[in-house]
């Protein structure tokens, strides 16, 4: 049965990868440099919103980097409308609030502050209201949303999700509990505003999941067995090569513009990297620790990512040592030497940034759910190098259980 149904997802990615050279893909236009939320009044201008609604959590209101962006629409006198209560994980409930306020302000475009969980409520409410006639669980899924979004500008303060440069929108169905995926061309935002000034007051321990979600999205694009262009990997290498080189700084001196700004740049590098080519197993489990336990979405990829990686063996180790090579961890060797360098090198990472190396918080009785959640997400759409059974989920997540 199982070889029937690897036969089955192999033969969907086949085809799908050719579909998908047919679609019209595009990228988040970059506006890039400290102080680039400046020129956010022109760009809303350029694209005739009058109202835009801005979408940010509590946190950043409370950092006062929220506030920067709102200054700066004031000094524009550009008037706007605020939901500042996004939640990490954003529920479909929060979403239907965030629709429900664009219409009483009567709103006409977004502008999206701050990491994944802005970026996806605003991309939701988004589908929402060009798709007033759909719920979020009708549009959950590949290529439901279907019509074209109100005017949506990213500005990320973290360097991690690269939603402001993606087709999804990740989603926590409150009565389930399960996280589903918006998935279309349309929810990929007009501007991505990547300025470094945002992110210099992130926790250390922000930085470094966020910036280990880069590198996964990266990771898991590069390893996609089709679907990938190019260009695709092309980005996902560099996007490699800026992590290694600048995440431990950025971690380390949050003032450190430079490093900041590349990181901001290798989010966005990666972000279209697996917009294109997808990712795999490490997200399809890290989605149901975010949906049943609330964990951040980097922190969960963060450790999973060298357990999947080691568990794929041969079938990755090629591409595996390029990344050693491009990472500038190790040059020489054998492609399994180089390989478990560059696998030892992420573990290495991710302990000099204290992300643990395991959960004590996964309960044995919600393991089934996790597995089948998983499996439904990542087969047979995700182009992983090697395709998982039930009872390989299983053997994954016992290994991140502590």
């Amino acid at each position: 049965m199982q070889m029937v149904k690897t036969a089955g997802y192999r033969t969907f990615q086949f085809v799908f990868h050719y579909g998908a050279l047919c679609l019209p893909w595009r990228k988040a236009i970059r506006v890039e440099g400290a102080g680039a939320i400046q020129r956010i009044p022109a760009l809303l201008n350029r694209e005739g919103v009058k109202r835009p609604m801005v979408v940010t959590d509590p946190g950043l209101m409370a950092a006062g980097v929220a506030p920067a962006v709102l200054q700066v629409l004031k000094e524009a006198a550009l008037p706007y409308g605020l939901y500042d209560t996004v939640a990490s994980n954003p529920t479909i409930a929060l979403v239907e609030e965030l629709v429900t306020a664009y219409r009483q302000e009567g709103c006409d475009g977004f502008v999206a502050i701050g990491g994944g969980s802005s970026m996806d409520a605003a991309k939701a409410a988004a589908a929402r209201i060009a798709r007033p006639g759909k719920s979020i669980r009708q549009m959950s899924g590949l290529l439901r949303v279907g019509r074209k979004l109100p005017p949506f500008l990213a500005v990320p303060t973290t360097a991690g999700t690269g939603s402001e440069t993606t087709i999804a929108a990740l989603i926590t169905d409150e009565q389930t509990h399960h996280k589903a995926a918006l998935m279309d061309l349309h929810l990929i935002p007009k501007y991505a505003i990547l300025d470094p000034a945002l992110t210099v007051g992130l926790p250390p321990q922000i930085t470094a999941a966020t910036g280990m979600d880069a590198l996964t999205h990266a990771i898991e694009a590069y390893l996609c067995w089709t679907y990938n262009t190019k260009e695709s990997l092309r980005y996902a290498e560099e996007a490699v090569s800026i992590i290694f080189a600048n995440l431990e700084r950025a971690y380390a001196d949050g003032g450190d513009l430079t490093a900041r700004m590349n990181m901001l740049t290798a989010s966005y590098l990666a972000g279209f990297a697996f917009t294109r080519a997808g990712v795999g197993n490490v997200h399809a489990i890290a989605h149901t620790l975010g949906g049943l336990y609330n964990t951040p979405h980097g922190l969960a990829n963060a450790v999973i990512l060298p357990v999947v990686l080691e568990d794929y063996g041969p079938a990755v180790w090629p591409r595996l040592a390029r990344l050693a090579d491009l990472a500038g961890v190790r040059r020489e060797g054998s492609v399994e030497e180089r390989a478990a360098t560059f696998l030892q090198a992420i573990r290495d990472m991710n302990h000099r940034m204290g992300i643990p190396a395991g959960f004590d918080f996964i309960r044995e009785e919600d393991i089934p759910q996790m597995v089948a959640w998983a499996g439904a997400e990542a087969n047979p759409l995700y182009p992983v190098p090697v395709l998982y059974s039930p009872e390989r989920y299983r053997t994954i997540i016992e290994r991140i259980r502590i």
